[in-house]
């Protein structure tokens, strides 16, 4: 049991660690936040599992949906930065050159 919760947690701490280390592209950085979200999604749904505590069940589906409309204003946004700056690299974003 504690293994399971140590797991999840390392997988969340990873994502957290991941965007401290992979500033260079905003692609690393979206797909380090999605990483946190889905282990946040997975840690509440191993809780209510085990606590049969099923008020928080909705918290869950809330906080998915939430991922989902992370990941398409986080994609709309690579587009965009891809086509006005040419590549996703974070150091090479200028905002005066618009």
């Amino acid at each position: 049991m504690k293994f399971i919760f140590f797991l999840i947690c390392f997988v969340f701490f990873l994502g957290v660690f991941g965007i401290f280390l992979n500033r260079y592209h905003l692609l690393t950085i979206m797909l380090c936040l999605e990483l946190l979200l889905v282990s946040l999604f997975i840690n509440i749904s191993v809780f209510v599992g085990i606590y049969n505590n099923f008020s928080f069940s909705s918290f869950s589906l809330i906080l998915l949906t939430f991922s989902a409309c992370e990941v398409s204003v986080g994609l709309s946004f690579l587009v965009l930065v891809s086509r006005f700056f040419g590549s996703n690299n974070i150091f090479s974003l200028n905002l005066l050159r618009f």
